[in-house]
């Protein structure tokens, strides 16, 4: 159904089209949801829309799956080719000094720490078998198609604005302007993932997070490499806590011996560090320099690279999940376990509970209200016990160190693993990220040695491995609140942290014969979000590019 009410803000008419749900995000949190509401009732309409230029383009992750999701969903998915075929043979845990580290045994550890049972994947791959799955059972999938806007029907939300082509750079409508296309539902899910555009303008009309500890978030750096053949194990997994990192910054890296000699290996850098002068990409950079990581990495190819920020708050910074007309699902809610360094297991049974809500409200007639029975599921169920038995290790480390997290945080997670009670109660998180940032005059500058242009590298030069493409003549999707903030406030009391803490050197500080300038190229721009996070002053505010710009992930 269509009509030609609706008018863009230029007055240009808007066409709209009405479904049952309207999923935003197709992610596995989505793509769950999708694949479940058609399950229950083949003759609901359900619609997915993904800002990448195609399903996965936009996917990062790890990953290493925990399929109990998966095994919800669809019971069959070995039979029916799902790419979930590297299973993990063996778990490695580290704590690296300078020179050498320490292996970490297994057995001290709480069950949920295992990995037996899981495997290694591409959640882009994982992704795309999805929406192939969600395409066979009628679901309408429409990539290259950011959801700009929230449709309001008062307090309600009742749909998105999508498709929206053709500005100039200054915000005005080009020559070939297309003003998108308003898509109604009885529901909208909101699964853009961590810190998204639509997530963020709900939670400041509706106030979702009164009452929720503050979030917290990471900044995960992932690249794959080829490896030499005798050095390839597949179905290995290794972390890492400690060095290059020490008391500067919370952390620590992945390495997972994935298939057909490739090796995904990540860095996670905790946002909530204090010194402005910390730059995480290279800490990334300087990590592959281990004896223990360039073992491994000499002789080998780096593939490709990426970054995405990662929900770190856990069940004290859970917001409200529904609202009037919809609910948030997966990292928009922020549903990862940050000690197992997991979520699409819970990102995929939030879509599940979502779906099973939405249905049963459909069927009733209902349309438009609070799917408090999805609040529940989630609180009560699954995902709640998950999240409950981890809380603290976060706070932990954040307040008392790496070393206090691994013994205190562990005491508290194996009470919780066999009693179901957390001795420690519920730590709170504290400050926001970005407020977490101190004065550049009160810590030293970090001297990162030079990517040598085999095992480390510029990152500009990544950036091109990400394959990452947005259209000039747009309006920057980075925007500024104050456009003297960074010269004016932030370089002289941060150092002007943007140009360290962006994983895709999007941001810059020019000397000019006039003085500083501050210079956002958002064509680099791989949407990790982190801009939005970190900036102490948080006045950058990321909003999404026209569809199916930003990076084009092959596998990640």
């Amino acid at each position: 159904m269509t009509d030609q009410t609706q008018t863009a803000p230029d007055q240009t008419p808007r066409e709209s089209m009405e479904y049952d749900v309207v999923i935003v995000g197709a992610g596995p949190a989505g793509l769950s949801a999708a694949i479940r509401l058609k399950q229950i009732d083949p003759d609901l309409s359900v619609v997915v829309l993904e800002k990448g230029s195609e399903v996965g383009a936009h996917i990062l992750s790890g990953a290493v799956l925990d399929p109990c999701g998966l095994d919800r969903l669809i019971p069959d998915w070995k039979a029916q080719g799902a790419p979930v075929t590297t299973e993990v043979t063996d778990d490695n845990f580290y704590v690296l000094g300078a020179a050498g580290q320490v292996r970490v045994p297994n057995w001290p550890m709480p069950p949920l720490m295992s990995n037996h049972g899981n495997y290694i994947v591409s959640m882009g791959n994982v992704c795309r078998w999805l929406a192939e799955q969600a395409e066979a059972l009628g679901v309408e999938i429409f990539p290259g198609m950011s959801a700009s806007e929230i449709v309001w029907d008062g307090n309600r939300v009742r749909g998105v604005v999508a498709g929206e082509f053709g500005r100039n750079p200054d915000g005005t409508p080009g020559d070939g302007y297309e003003p998108g296309m308003e898509l109604h539902g009885k529901y909208v899910f909101i699964a853009e993932g961590v810190r998204g555009s639509l997530a963020k303008q709900i939670n400041e009309r509706l106030k979702l997070t009164e009452g929720a500890d503050a979030q917290k978030f990471g900044l995960g750096m992932k690249e794959i490499w080829e490896v030499s053949p005798e050095k390839f194990k597949q179905g290995r997994v290794v972390h890492t806590m400690g060095w290059p990192l020490g008391k500067n910054a919370g952390g620590g890296s992945f390495i997972y011996h994935f298939e057909k000699n490739q090796v995904l290996v990540g860095f996670v850098v905790h946002l909530n560090y204090q010194n402005p002068h910390l730059y995480p990409y290279m800490e990334f950079q300087r990590f592959k320099h281990h004896p223990m990581v360039a073992e491994l990495l000499e002789g080998g190819k780096r593939i490709s690279y990426g970054a995405r920020a990662i929900s770190e708050g856990g069940w004290q910074s859970l917001p409200q999940l529904s609202f009037d007309g919809g609910v948030l699902l997966g990292c928009s809610a922020g549903m990862v376990n940050v000690p197992r360094i997991k979520g699409n297991h819970n990102a995929m049974i939030s879509g599940i509970e979502a779906a099973e809500a939405a249905a049963e409200a459909i069927a009733a007639g209902r349309m438009g209200d609070r799917l408090t029975a999805y609040d529940d599921a989630v609180r009560h169920g699954a995902i709640g016990a998950d999240l409950k038995k981890v809380r603290n290790v976060k706070p932990i480390w954040s307040r008392l160190g790496l070393s206090a997290s691994l013994m205190l945080g562990a005491v508290d997670m194996w009470t919780a693993n066999l009693t179901g009670w957390n001795p420690l109660g519920t730590w709170k998180h504290g400050k926001s990220d970005a407020t977490a940032t101190g004065k550049a005059a009160d810590f030293a500058p970090i001297d990162y040695p030079r990517p040598d242009g085999k095992l480390s590298f510029d990152r500009l030069t990544n950036v091109a491995f990400s394959f990452t493409n947005h259209e000039e003549s747009q309006p920057c999707h980075l925007r500024l609140r104050d456009a003297s903030v960074p010269i004016a406030v932030n370089l002289p009391q941060y150092a002007e942290p943007a140009q360290r803490y962006c994983p895709a050197g999007v941001y810059e500080v020019v000397e000019d014969a006039e003085g500083p300038r501050f210079v956002i190229n958002f064509q680099n721009c791989v949407h990790c979000k982190t801009c939005d996070i970190k900036d102490p002053s948080q006045n950058i505010v990321w909003t999404v590019p026209q569809g199916g710009d930003g990076p084009n992930y092959p596998n990640m």
